[in-house]
Protein backbone atom coordinates (compact mmCIF):
# COMPACT_ATOMS: atom_id res chain seq x y z
CA UNK A 1 0.00 0.00 0.00
CA UNK A 2 1.66 3.40 -1.26
CA UNK A 3 0.78 6.23 0.19
CA UNK A 4 0.61 9.85 -2.44
CA UNK A 5 -0.01 13.03 -1.00
CA UNK A 6 0.68 16.64 -3.12
CA UNK A 7 0.18 20.40 -1.50
CA UNK A 8 -1.37 22.69 -3.24
CA UNK A 9 -2.16 26.93 -3.09
CA UNK A 10 -5.96 25.57 -2.28
CA UNK A 11 -5.96 22.09 -1.72
CA UNK A 12 -3.71 19.46 0.22
CA UNK A 13 -4.82 15.91 -2.28
CA UNK A 14 -3.87 12.33 -0.89
CA UNK A 15 -4.58 8.76 -2.41
CA UNK A 16 -3.86 5.29 -1.38
CA UNK A 17 -2.85 2.98 -3.79
CA UNK A 18 -1.92 -0.90 -4.51
CA UNK A 19 0.21 -1.32 -7.67
CA UNK A 20 -2.35 0.03 -10.28
CA UNK A 21 -5.24 0.43 -8.38
CA UNK A 22 -6.51 3.77 -6.59
CA UNK A 23 -8.33 2.61 -3.22
CA UNK A 24 -9.41 5.32 -1.69
CA UNK A 25 -8.63 9.88 -2.30
CA UNK A 26 -9.29 13.15 -0.16
CA UNK A 27 -8.88 16.58 -0.74
CA UNK A 28 -8.20 18.72 2.38
CA UNK A 29 -7.99 22.51 2.94
CA UNK A 30 -4.19 23.24 2.26
CA UNK A 31 -3.36 25.08 5.33
CA UNK A 32 -0.86 28.32 6.73
CA UNK A 33 1.36 25.61 7.99
CA UNK A 34 0.53 22.94 5.37
CA UNK A 35 2.12 19.95 7.86
CA UNK A 36 -1.36 20.50 9.28
CA UNK A 37 -3.24 19.66 6.03
CA UNK A 38 -1.54 16.92 4.84
CA UNK A 39 -2.05 15.24 9.08
CA UNK A 40 -5.87 15.91 7.93
CA UNK A 41 -6.08 14.23 4.41
CA UNK A 42 -4.30 11.44 5.94
CA UNK A 43 -6.28 11.21 8.90
CA UNK A 44 -9.77 11.34 6.80
CA UNK A 45 -8.02 8.34 4.76
CA UNK A 46 -8.05 6.57 8.22
CA UNK A 47 -11.01 7.37 9.66
CA UNK A 48 -12.47 6.12 6.33
CA UNK A 49 -10.66 2.47 6.65
CA UNK A 50 -8.90 3.17 2.61
CA UNK A 51 -5.74 3.87 4.62
CA UNK A 52 -4.72 0.94 6.92
CA UNK A 53 -1.49 2.30 8.39
CA UNK A 54 0.00 -1.28 9.38
CA UNK A 55 0.16 -1.85 5.71
CA UNK A 56 1.64 1.13 3.72
CA UNK A 57 4.92 0.36 2.41
CA UNK A 58 6.19 4.08 1.56
CA UNK A 59 4.54 7.63 2.10
CA UNK A 60 5.45 9.87 -0.74
CA UNK A 61 5.11 13.68 -1.11
CA UNK A 62 4.89 16.89 -3.08
CA UNK A 63 5.26 19.98 -1.30
CA UNK A 64 5.19 23.71 -1.98
CA UNK A 65 7.25 24.64 1.45
CA UNK A 66 10.52 25.51 -0.15
CA UNK A 67 9.30 27.49 -2.95
CA UNK A 68 6.95 29.21 -1.06
CA UNK A 69 9.75 30.07 1.21
CA UNK A 70 11.82 31.83 -1.64
CA UNK A 71 9.30 33.26 -3.48
CA UNK A 72 7.79 34.68 0.17
CA UNK A 73 11.67 35.65 0.97
CA UNK A 74 10.48 33.73 4.68
CA UNK A 75 12.29 31.32 6.79
CA UNK A 76 15.52 31.82 4.78
CA UNK A 77 19.12 31.46 6.81
CA UNK A 78 21.94 33.83 5.92
CA UNK A 79 24.39 32.38 3.45
CA UNK A 80 27.55 32.88 1.87
CA UNK A 81 28.20 32.53 -1.64
CA UNK A 82 32.18 31.36 -2.43
CA UNK A 83 32.58 31.30 -6.05
CA UNK A 84 35.89 29.92 -6.57
CA UNK A 85 37.08 31.60 -10.18
CA UNK A 86 40.05 34.09 -9.50
CA UNK A 87 41.69 35.77 -11.46
CA UNK A 88 38.11 34.79 -13.89
CA UNK A 89 34.67 36.02 -13.46
CA UNK A 90 34.63 38.89 -11.26
CA UNK A 91 32.59 41.01 -13.44
CA UNK A 92 29.51 39.50 -12.59
CA UNK A 93 29.99 38.92 -8.80
CA UNK A 94 27.96 36.03 -6.50
CA UNK A 95 23.90 37.39 -6.18
CA UNK A 96 24.44 40.05 -8.73
CA UNK A 97 21.49 38.85 -10.47
CA UNK A 98 19.01 38.39 -7.54
CA UNK A 99 16.20 40.85 -6.63
CA UNK A 100 17.52 43.12 -3.89
CA UNK A 101 14.33 41.63 -1.11
CA UNK A 102 16.04 38.35 -1.63
CA UNK A 103 19.11 39.58 -1.51
CA UNK A 104 19.10 41.18 1.57
CA UNK A 105 16.73 37.75 3.23
CA UNK A 106 19.90 36.10 3.26
CA UNK A 107 22.36 38.69 4.20
CA UNK A 108 24.15 39.45 0.83
CA UNK A 109 27.31 37.71 1.48
CA UNK A 110 29.32 36.95 -1.59
CA UNK A 111 33.21 36.17 -2.28
CA UNK A 112 35.51 35.33 -5.08
CA UNK A 113 38.52 33.34 -4.43
CA UNK A 114 41.30 31.48 -6.55
CA UNK A 115 40.62 28.03 -8.11
CA UNK A 116 38.15 27.00 -10.75
CA UNK A 117 38.95 24.72 -14.02
CA UNK A 118 38.38 25.01 -17.58
CA UNK A 119 35.87 22.87 -19.33
CA UNK A 120 39.23 20.18 -19.53
CA UNK A 121 39.82 19.79 -16.58
CA UNK A 122 42.97 22.30 -16.18
CA UNK A 123 42.96 24.22 -13.00
CA UNK A 124 42.33 28.39 -13.49
CA UNK A 125 44.44 28.54 -10.92
CA UNK A 126 45.26 26.96 -7.46
CA UNK A 127 43.41 27.16 -4.42
CA UNK A 128 44.36 29.30 -1.61
CA UNK A 129 43.56 28.15 1.85
CA UNK A 130 44.87 31.13 4.01
CA UNK A 131 42.03 32.92 1.60
CA UNK A 132 39.45 30.49 2.29
CA UNK A 133 40.19 30.39 5.85
CA UNK A 134 39.88 34.39 5.93
CA UNK A 135 36.67 33.94 4.26
CA UNK A 136 35.45 31.02 6.81
CA UNK A 137 36.14 33.19 9.85
CA UNK A 138 34.37 36.11 8.27
CA UNK A 139 31.41 34.47 7.68
CA UNK A 140 31.51 33.30 10.98
CA UNK A 141 31.70 36.31 12.62
CA UNK A 142 28.71 36.97 11.05
CA UNK A 143 26.41 34.59 12.59
CA UNK A 144 26.64 32.98 8.59
CA UNK A 145 26.33 29.35 9.00
CA UNK A 146 25.45 28.29 6.05
CA UNK A 147 27.31 28.40 2.51
CA UNK A 148 26.82 27.58 -1.04
CA UNK A 149 30.69 26.99 -2.73
CA UNK A 150 30.38 27.00 -6.67
CA UNK A 151 33.53 26.55 -8.87
CA UNK A 152 34.16 26.68 -12.45
CA UNK A 153 33.25 24.19 -14.36
CA UNK A 154 33.09 21.95 -11.14
CA UNK A 155 30.20 19.55 -13.05
CA UNK A 156 33.79 18.11 -14.98
CA UNK A 157 35.51 18.35 -11.78
CA UNK A 158 34.58 19.13 -8.38
CA UNK A 159 37.70 18.71 -6.42
CA UNK A 160 38.51 21.92 -5.75
CA UNK A 161 34.70 21.98 -3.89
CA UNK A 162 35.18 19.67 -1.94
CA UNK A 163 38.43 20.85 -1.01
CA UNK A 164 37.12 24.28 -0.47
CA UNK A 165 34.81 22.66 2.28
CA UNK A 166 37.28 20.69 3.68
CA UNK A 167 39.44 23.53 4.22
CA UNK A 168 36.14 25.99 5.62
CA UNK A 169 35.19 23.10 8.03
CA UNK A 170 38.20 23.10 9.69
CA UNK A 171 37.60 26.44 10.80
CA UNK A 172 34.04 26.06 11.48
CA UNK A 173 33.20 22.77 11.84
CA UNK A 174 29.32 23.80 12.40
CA UNK A 175 29.00 25.58 8.60
CA UNK A 176 26.40 23.53 6.24
CA UNK A 177 27.97 23.70 2.61
CA UNK A 178 26.33 23.20 -0.26
CA UNK A 179 28.67 21.91 -3.30
CA UNK A 180 27.36 23.40 -6.57
CA UNK A 181 28.53 20.14 -8.63
CA UNK A 182 26.09 18.28 -6.64
CA UNK A 183 23.04 20.82 -7.54
CA UNK A 184 23.16 22.09 -11.11
CA UNK A 185 23.96 21.48 -14.30
CA UNK A 186 26.70 23.57 -16.67
CA UNK A 187 26.31 26.98 -16.76
CA UNK A 188 27.87 28.69 -13.87
CA UNK A 189 25.69 31.67 -12.71
CA UNK A 190 22.47 29.48 -12.87
CA UNK A 191 24.60 26.45 -11.01
CA UNK A 192 26.00 29.30 -8.55
CA UNK A 193 22.08 30.60 -7.88
CA UNK A 194 20.85 26.86 -7.30
CA UNK A 195 23.55 26.09 -4.83
CA UNK A 196 23.08 29.26 -2.89
CA UNK A 197 18.96 28.41 -2.63
CA UNK A 198 19.69 25.51 -1.74
CA UNK A 199 21.74 26.17 1.20
CA UNK A 200 19.53 29.09 2.19
CA UNK A 201 16.73 26.45 2.94
CA UNK A 202 18.39 23.83 4.56
CA UNK A 203 17.80 24.22 7.94
CA UNK A 204 13.87 24.95 7.10
CA UNK A 205 14.06 21.45 5.18
CA UNK A 206 15.28 19.93 8.19
CA UNK A 207 12.86 21.12 9.72
CA UNK A 208 9.91 20.46 7.51
CA UNK A 209 10.92 16.99 6.73
CA UNK A 210 11.10 16.18 10.58
CA UNK A 211 7.60 17.58 11.03
CA UNK A 212 6.43 15.05 8.26
CA UNK A 213 7.72 12.21 9.59
CA UNK A 214 6.77 13.65 12.83
CA UNK A 215 2.95 13.48 11.18
CA UNK A 216 3.50 9.94 9.97
CA UNK A 217 4.37 8.93 13.62
CA UNK A 218 1.44 10.54 15.18
CA UNK A 219 -0.68 8.36 12.27
CA UNK A 220 1.30 5.71 13.45
CA UNK A 221 2.65 5.09 9.89
CA UNK A 222 5.94 3.09 10.07
CA UNK A 223 7.20 3.18 6.26
CA UNK A 224 9.84 5.51 4.67
CA UNK A 225 9.26 9.06 3.53
CA UNK A 226 9.90 10.18 -0.06
CA UNK A 227 9.63 13.94 -1.33
CA UNK A 228 8.60 14.48 -4.99
CA UNK A 229 11.20 15.82 -7.23
CA UNK A 230 10.92 18.07 -10.43
CA UNK A 231 11.73 16.19 -12.99
CA UNK A 232 8.74 13.33 -12.27
CA UNK A 233 11.00 11.40 -9.70
CA UNK A 234 11.48 10.52 -5.95
CA UNK A 235 14.19 11.21 -3.35
CA UNK A 236 14.34 9.76 0.37
CA UNK A 237 13.65 12.09 3.73
CA UNK A 238 17.86 12.65 3.97
CA UNK A 239 18.25 13.25 0.30
CA UNK A 240 15.18 15.95 0.36
CA UNK A 241 17.09 17.55 3.93
CA UNK A 242 20.08 18.08 1.86
CA UNK A 243 18.57 19.04 -2.02
CA UNK A 244 15.56 21.10 -0.83
CA UNK A 245 15.86 22.59 -3.97
CA UNK A 246 15.08 19.66 -5.99
CA UNK A 247 11.30 19.74 -5.02
CA UNK A 248 10.39 23.17 -6.78
CA UNK A 249 7.99 22.85 -9.36
CA UNK A 250 7.41 19.17 -8.10
CA UNK A 251 3.40 19.78 -7.80
CA UNK A 252 2.67 20.38 -11.54
CA UNK A 253 5.04 17.46 -12.80
CA UNK A 254 3.41 14.99 -10.47
CA UNK A 255 -0.06 15.97 -12.02
CA UNK A 256 1.15 15.49 -15.74
CA UNK A 257 2.72 12.00 -14.43
CA UNK A 258 -0.54 11.35 -12.84
CA UNK A 259 -2.26 12.31 -15.81
CA UNK A 260 -0.67 10.09 -17.93
CA UNK A 261 -0.91 7.33 -15.53
CA UNK A 262 -4.36 7.80 -15.12
CA UNK A 263 -5.56 7.91 -18.94
CA UNK A 264 -2.81 5.54 -19.93
CA UNK A 265 -1.70 7.90 -22.61
CA UNK A 266 2.17 8.96 -23.01
CA UNK A 267 1.84 11.84 -25.53
CA UNK A 268 -0.53 14.35 -24.64
CA UNK A 269 -1.34 18.26 -23.61
CA UNK A 270 -2.24 18.14 -20.15
CA UNK A 271 -4.15 21.42 -18.06
CA UNK A 272 -3.85 20.74 -14.40
CA UNK A 273 -6.50 23.21 -13.09
CA UNK A 274 -6.31 24.11 -9.29
CA UNK A 275 -8.11 26.47 -6.77
CA UNK A 276 -5.21 29.41 -8.16
CA UNK A 277 -3.57 28.77 -11.28
CA UNK A 278 -4.25 26.32 -14.67
CA UNK A 279 -1.01 24.46 -14.77
CA UNK A 280 -0.52 23.80 -19.02
CA UNK A 281 2.51 20.97 -19.63
CA UNK A 282 2.96 18.21 -22.60
CA UNK A 283 3.61 14.72 -22.03
CA UNK A 284 6.52 13.16 -23.83
CA UNK A 285 7.41 9.43 -23.37
CA UNK A 286 5.27 10.01 -19.88
CA UNK A 287 7.12 12.58 -18.36
CA UNK A 288 6.89 15.95 -18.64
CA UNK A 289 8.89 18.24 -21.43
CA UNK A 290 11.40 19.82 -19.35
CA UNK A 291 12.09 23.60 -20.27
CA UNK A 292 14.92 24.13 -22.63
CA UNK A 293 15.70 27.65 -20.75
CA UNK A 294 16.32 28.71 -17.45
CA UNK A 295 13.69 29.01 -14.78
CA UNK A 296 13.33 31.81 -12.65
CA UNK A 297 12.62 30.72 -9.00
CA UNK A 298 11.39 34.10 -7.03
CA UNK A 299 13.13 36.36 -9.87
CA UNK A 300 16.44 33.97 -9.39
CA UNK A 301 17.55 32.76 -12.41
CA UNK A 302 18.17 29.02 -12.01
CA UNK A 303 19.11 25.91 -14.64
CA UNK A 304 17.07 23.10 -13.17
CA UNK A 305 15.45 19.99 -14.58
CA UNK A 306 12.38 21.75 -14.87
CA UNK A 307 8.88 20.88 -16.59
CA UNK A 308 7.82 23.16 -19.30
CA UNK A 309 4.99 24.87 -17.57
CA UNK A 310 2.72 27.67 -18.33
CA UNK A 311 1.04 28.59 -15.52
CA UNK A 312 -2.68 30.52 -16.08
CA UNK A 313 -3.67 32.73 -13.47
CA UNK A 314 -6.95 30.98 -13.11
CA UNK A 315 -8.52 28.24 -11.10
CA UNK A 316 -11.61 27.36 -9.11
CA UNK A 317 -10.92 30.42 -6.55
CA UNK A 318 -10.25 32.94 -9.39
CA UNK A 319 -12.71 35.96 -8.51
CA UNK A 320 -14.51 36.78 -11.04
CA UNK A 321 -15.16 40.48 -12.21
CA UNK A 322 -17.04 43.31 -14.44
CA UNK A 323 -20.19 42.39 -16.41
CA UNK A 324 -20.87 40.28 -19.74
CA UNK A 325 -19.08 41.20 -22.58
CA UNK A 326 -16.45 42.74 -20.52
CA UNK A 327 -15.42 39.63 -18.05
CA UNK A 328 -12.02 38.89 -16.43
CA UNK A 329 -11.29 35.84 -13.80
CA UNK A 330 -8.55 35.59 -12.28
CA UNK A 331 -6.15 36.07 -11.66
CA UNK A 332 -6.17 36.91 -7.75
CA UNK A 333 -7.63 33.94 -6.01
CA UNK A 334 -9.19 33.28 -3.01
CA UNK A 335 -7.22 30.03 -2.49
CA UNK A 336 -7.16 27.95 0.31
CA UNK A 337 -10.25 30.26 2.18
CA UNK A 338 -12.27 28.85 -1.43
CA UNK A 339 -14.61 26.59 0.81
CA UNK A 340 -15.28 30.35 3.40
CA UNK A 341 -15.84 33.07 0.77
CA UNK A 342 -17.23 31.55 -2.13
CA UNK A 343 -20.70 32.07 -3.12
CA UNK A 344 -21.61 28.10 -3.25
CA UNK A 345 -20.35 28.03 0.15
CA UNK A 346 -22.40 30.71 2.06
CA UNK A 347 -19.88 33.44 1.48
CA UNK A 348 -20.31 37.05 -0.66
CA UNK A 349 -17.03 36.54 -3.31
CA UNK A 350 -17.75 35.27 -6.50
CA UNK A 351 -15.48 32.95 -8.07
CA UNK A 352 -14.79 30.75 -10.94
CA UNK A 353 -16.57 28.10 -9.07
CA UNK A 354 -19.81 29.74 -8.88
CA UNK A 355 -19.57 30.73 -11.91
CA UNK A 356 -19.28 26.54 -13.20
CA UNK A 357 -21.79 25.72 -10.49
CA UNK A 358 -24.57 28.66 -12.10
CA UNK A 359 -23.79 27.25 -15.77
CA UNK A 360 -24.79 23.72 -14.71
CA UNK A 361 -20.87 22.03 -15.25
CA UNK A 362 -20.57 21.22 -11.55
CA UNK A 363 -22.17 20.19 -8.60
CA UNK A 364 -20.36 21.53 -6.00
CA UNK A 365 -21.39 23.62 -2.80
CA UNK A 366 -25.07 24.88 -2.62
CA UNK A 367 -26.26 25.92 -6.22
CA UNK A 368 -29.34 27.93 -4.64
CA UNK A 369 -27.35 30.14 -3.49
CA UNK A 370 -25.85 31.23 -7.23
CA UNK A 371 -29.37 30.54 -9.05
CA UNK A 372 -30.03 34.76 -9.17
CA UNK A 373 -26.86 34.99 -11.19
CA UNK A 374 -27.39 37.07 -14.58
CA UNK A 375 -27.02 34.43 -17.40
CA UNK A 376 -25.02 36.39 -19.44
CA UNK A 377 -22.62 37.10 -16.88
CA UNK A 378 -22.11 33.46 -16.15
CA UNK A 379 -22.30 32.33 -20.09
CA UNK A 380 -19.12 35.41 -20.96
CA UNK A 381 -17.15 34.09 -17.59
CA UNK A 382 -17.55 30.35 -18.94
CA UNK A 383 -16.69 31.29 -22.36
CA UNK A 384 -13.85 33.60 -20.87
CA UNK A 385 -12.26 30.68 -19.24
CA UNK A 386 -12.69 28.21 -22.21
CA UNK A 387 -11.11 30.68 -24.63
CA UNK A 388 -8.11 31.57 -22.45
CA UNK A 389 -7.17 27.88 -21.69
CA UNK A 390 -7.17 27.30 -25.23
CA UNK A 391 -5.26 30.32 -26.05
CA UNK A 392 -2.25 28.54 -23.69
CA UNK A 393 -3.01 25.21 -25.22
CA UNK A 394 -2.22 26.55 -28.59
CA UNK A 395 0.84 28.49 -27.57
CA UNK A 396 2.61 25.13 -26.56
CA UNK A 397 1.84 22.85 -29.09
CA UNK A 398 4.45 22.55 -31.28
CA UNK A 399 1.95 22.54 -34.29
CA UNK A 400 -0.83 23.97 -34.81
CA UNK A 401 -3.18 20.44 -35.20
CA UNK A 402 -5.07 19.48 -32.40
CA UNK A 403 -3.72 17.02 -29.82
CA UNK A 404 -5.29 15.19 -26.99
CA UNK A 405 -5.89 17.23 -23.68
CA UNK A 406 -5.83 15.39 -20.49
CA UNK A 407 -7.88 17.02 -18.03
CA UNK A 408 -7.12 16.95 -14.38
CA UNK A 409 -7.11 18.56 -10.98
CA UNK A 410 -9.82 19.77 -8.64
CA UNK A 411 -10.51 22.96 -10.90
CA UNK A 412 -11.11 20.88 -13.65
CA UNK A 413 -14.62 21.21 -13.79
CA UNK A 414 -14.28 24.60 -14.96
CA UNK A 415 -13.74 23.55 -18.84
CA UNK A 416 -16.33 22.32 -20.98
CA UNK A 417 -15.60 18.37 -23.13
CA UNK A 418 -15.15 20.00 -26.25
CA UNK A 419 -12.21 22.45 -26.61
CA UNK A 420 -10.83 24.13 -29.90
CA UNK A 421 -7.18 23.69 -29.05
CA UNK A 422 -8.08 19.89 -28.76
CA UNK A 423 -8.59 16.54 -30.16
CA UNK A 424 -10.34 14.80 -27.84
CA UNK A 425 -10.86 16.24 -24.21
CA UNK A 426 -10.14 13.28 -21.82
CA UNK A 427 -11.13 13.38 -18.36
CA UNK A 428 -9.95 10.24 -16.23
CA UNK A 429 -11.48 8.59 -13.45
CA UNK A 430 -9.97 10.08 -10.13
CA UNK A 431 -8.66 13.03 -12.33
CA UNK A 432 -9.20 15.58 -9.29
CA UNK A 433 -6.07 13.76 -7.41
CA UNK A 434 -3.77 13.18 -10.55
CA UNK A 435 -0.79 15.40 -8.46
CA UNK A 436 -1.65 13.02 -5.53
CA UNK A 437 -1.34 10.18 -7.99
CA UNK A 438 1.87 11.43 -9.78
CA UNK A 439 3.40 11.65 -6.48
CA UNK A 440 2.32 8.05 -5.26
CA UNK A 441 3.68 6.17 -8.75
CA UNK A 442 7.18 8.15 -9.15
CA UNK A 443 10.38 6.34 -9.41
CA UNK A 444 13.85 7.56 -8.03
CA UNK A 445 15.71 9.31 -10.89
CA UNK A 446 19.32 10.69 -11.14
CA UNK A 447 20.80 12.90 -13.93
CA UNK A 448 24.42 14.32 -14.41
CA UNK A 449 25.17 17.00 -16.63
CA UNK A 450 28.46 17.14 -17.61
CA UNK A 451 31.11 18.38 -20.14
CA UNK A 452 33.72 15.86 -21.63
CA UNK A 453 37.38 16.22 -23.60
CA UNK A 454 37.05 12.75 -25.75
CA UNK A 455 40.39 13.43 -27.58
CA UNK A 456 41.99 10.68 -25.12
CA UNK A 457 39.40 8.41 -23.33
CA UNK A 458 37.05 8.79 -26.74
CA UNK A 459 33.49 8.94 -26.92
CA UNK A 460 32.12 5.61 -25.59
CA UNK A 461 34.15 5.75 -22.20
CA UNK A 462 32.22 9.08 -21.67
CA UNK A 463 29.35 7.96 -21.59
CA UNK A 464 30.13 4.60 -19.71
CA UNK A 465 30.89 7.22 -17.31
CA UNK A 466 28.29 9.60 -17.33
CA UNK A 467 25.76 6.70 -16.88
CA UNK A 468 27.19 5.40 -13.87
CA UNK A 469 27.31 8.74 -12.43
CA UNK A 470 23.82 9.11 -12.88
CA UNK A 471 22.92 5.44 -12.16
CA UNK A 472 24.88 6.01 -8.49
CA UNK A 473 23.10 9.27 -7.89
CA UNK A 474 19.76 7.33 -8.11
CA UNK A 475 20.65 4.77 -6.09
CA UNK A 476 21.84 7.39 -3.32
CA UNK A 477 18.21 9.08 -3.60
CA UNK A 478 17.04 5.97 -2.95
CA UNK A 479 16.43 3.79 -5.93
CA UNK A 480 16.61 -0.46 -5.87
CA UNK A 481 20.17 -0.83 -7.83
CA UNK A 482 18.85 -3.93 -10.01
CA UNK A 483 16.17 -1.78 -11.14
CA UNK A 484 17.78 1.65 -12.20
CA UNK A 485 17.65 2.05 -15.99
CA UNK A 486 18.93 4.82 -18.03
CA UNK A 487 16.06 6.70 -19.89
CA UNK A 488 17.09 9.30 -21.38
CA UNK A 489 20.84 10.45 -22.79
CA UNK A 490 21.74 13.66 -24.71
CA UNK A 491 24.85 14.45 -26.69
CA UNK A 492 25.92 17.90 -28.22
CA UNK A 493 29.07 18.01 -29.37
CA UNK A 494 30.80 21.36 -28.35
CA UNK A 495 32.75 22.40 -31.92
CA UNK A 496 33.98 25.69 -30.81
CA UNK A 497 35.60 24.32 -27.95
CA UNK A 498 39.05 22.30 -28.38
CA UNK A 499 39.96 18.33 -27.23
CA UNK A 500 36.84 16.89 -29.18
CA UNK A 501 34.99 18.59 -26.52
CA UNK A 502 31.26 17.58 -25.88
CA UNK A 503 28.37 17.62 -23.46
CA UNK A 504 26.78 14.41 -22.39
CA UNK A 505 23.09 14.26 -20.07
CA UNK A 506 21.80 11.16 -19.26
CA UNK A 507 19.16 10.62 -16.66
CA UNK A 508 18.45 7.12 -14.86
CA UNK A 509 15.18 6.11 -13.02
CA UNK A 510 14.66 3.02 -10.91
CA UNK A 511 11.70 1.67 -8.28
CA UNK A 512 11.95 2.36 -4.59
CA UNK A 513 14.21 0.25 -2.89
CA UNK A 514 12.67 -2.41 -0.22
CA UNK A 515 13.35 -1.07 3.53
CA UNK A 516 14.97 -4.01 5.13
Amino acid sequence: MRVGVDVGGTNTDAVVMTERSVLGTVKSPTTPDVTTGIVTALRSLVDEGTLLPAEVTSVMIGTTHFTNAVVETRRLVPTAAVRLGLPATEALPPLVDWPDRLRQAIGNHGYICHGGHEFDGREISALDHDELKRVASTTAANGVRSMAITSVFSPVNGEFEREAAEVIRSEVPDMVITLSHEIGRIGLLERENATILNACLRPLAVSIVEAFQSALEELIIDAPLYISQNDGTLMNAEYAKQYPVATFASGPTNSMRGAAFLSDMSAAAVVDVGGTTADIGVLVSGFPREASIGVEIGGVRTNFRMPDVLSLGIGGGSLVRGESGQIEVGPDSVGYDLLSRARVFGGDTLTATDVAVAAGMADIGDASLVKGLDGDLVRWAVRHIQQSVSDAVDSMKTSSDPVPLIVVGGGGVLLEDHLTCASVVIRPEHFSVANAVGAAIAQVGGETDRVYSIAESGRPAALEQAKEEASQLAIAAGADPPSVEIVEVEEVPLAYLPSNAIRIRVKAVGDLAKET
